[in-house]
């Protein structure tokens, strides 16, 4: 895996997959434009991975669902990488791909944010070093629990709080979670009183051990359970047991599909190739807001620029511009009013309008860092007839007219 080399890359880059080994690092647009923002801003900062990790934390902290959480789940895509490798040959009988750990943990990016505070933990890398390796080394385990336990072991192995989690997981009704955890103390109770240390070798009960677990069942439903139902018979009551087996194991550790499958049935084409192309960024909800707000305060500067430079304007050109975008008057009407040549005007409103776009194209340049090309300037002018149109044709929402 190549080092990422300069702040943009740390900030704005990303991991990319195949055949469960990374293949190079790939950038998000949207969050490349918004580090070159920032470094333009604080030109000093282009080489403090330190001060943009922290800036990033405590913008994240006011606002968790901001653009910096964006920025800080690129920061930390190598230490998640290699706390992913360190971990998973501890569980050499755990199947599991890297790709697919390293997603999980990249996942919990907010949970480890949430509990680290840089100033006082020592650096955010550090400490995200360790929680990936534990949030790893925890799933790992339960894989490990769940794929060596048959259905009868890991029945015993479960809280009735993990249960109940589970089967509410599934959408069943509290009357039916009632039901089916009765049946799971019962199992538990009639099948084994104590946990040995061979809990793994735990077969089906027999039929005895079956009648007994009815027998406790049918007992205890008249007074646990509200309404007490219809006895069960031990046929019934392993059809539930099983179900509860199922949905446990799914609840506690789901399986993780990778998108770089192939199709069933077909030897090209990978089922990433079905999802619908949104041209959107995977991190397009987390910047909107963020963008939106950006634009909205780039047109209200642009506004005030152009405002304050019409002010600016000697009377007689503020009087033409009046005529022409506010009246809409002719040039050959202006030219009757203000009894002077046609050509006069003409040379008058191209040359106030040749002010006014010096004016915002230097504002550009300064300010955004635009470089005033000729595309540029051509879009620039666009532009600025259409606001020019929209400012004098609403003089009663401006704030800056003539007096």
């Amino acid at each position: 895996m190549r080092p990422r080399q300069s702040i943009y890359e740390v900030f704005s880059t990303f991991l990319k997959f195949e055949f469960d080994s990374v293949q190079s690092w790939v950038y998000d647009a949207k969050l490349r434009r918004s580090i070159q923002n920032c470094l333009l801003q604080i030109p000093e900062t282009k080489n403090s991975e330190k001060f943009w990790a922290i800036y990033w934390h405590k913008s994240w902290q006011t606002q968790p669902n901001s653009l910096a959480e964006g920025h800080l789940s690129a920061y930390l895509q190598e230490t998640c990488y290699w706390a992913t490798q360190r971990t998973i040959p501890q569980f050499g009988s755990v199947h599991c791909k890297l790709s697919d750990c390293f997603q999980l943990a990249i996942a919990e990016v907010p949970k480890i944010l949430k509990g680290c505070d840089p100033d006082q933990n020592g650096s955010l890398k550090s400490y995200s070093n360790v929680a990936f390796g534990n949030i790893i080394r925890d799933a790992l385990r339960q894989k490990q629990e769940i794929d060596f336990s048959n259905d009868w072991a890991l029945l015993l192995k479960l809280s009735r709080k993990q249960l109940q989690e589970s089967l509410q997981s599934a959408g069943l009704t509290p009357e039916i979670i009632a039901s089916y955890l009765l049946a799971w103390a019962c199992f538990e109770k009639g099948y084994i009183l104590t946990k040995s240390p061979e809990i793994r070798k735990l077969q089906r009960p027999d039929e005895d051990t079956w009648k007994v677990i009815a027998q406790l069942y049918n007992s205890d439903r008249l007074t646990q359970l509200k309404p007490p139902g219809q006895e069960c018979n031990s046929q019934t009551l392993e059809k539930w047991l099983l179900f509860c087996s199922k949905q446990a194991r799914s609840y506690l550790y789901p399986v993780v599909a990778s998108l770089n499958v192939s199709r069933p049935g077909q030897t090209e084409g990978e089922l990433q190739d079905d999802l619908p192309d949104t041209n959107e960024s995977l991190l397009a909800n987390l910047i909107e807001r963020e963008e939106t707000e950006t634009q909205k305060n780039q047109e209200i500067k642009i506004k005030t620029v152009l405002i304050d430079a019409i002010a600016q304007l000697e009377p007689q050109s503020q009087q033409l511009m009046q005529l022409y975008y506010q009246q809409g008057l002719t040039q050959q009407q202006i030219a009757k009013q203000l009894q002077i040549q046609q050509y006069q005007v003409s040379r008058r409103l191209a040359k106030v309008r040749e002010s006014l776009l010096l004016t915002l194209v230097r504002w550009s340049q300064e300010t955004m860092h635009i470089s005033p090309t000729s595309n540029v300037v051509k879009h620039v002018s666009a532009v600025l007839e259409e606001w020019l149109l929209s400012y004098f044709s609403n003089p009663n929402d401006n704030t800056t007219q003539e007096q």
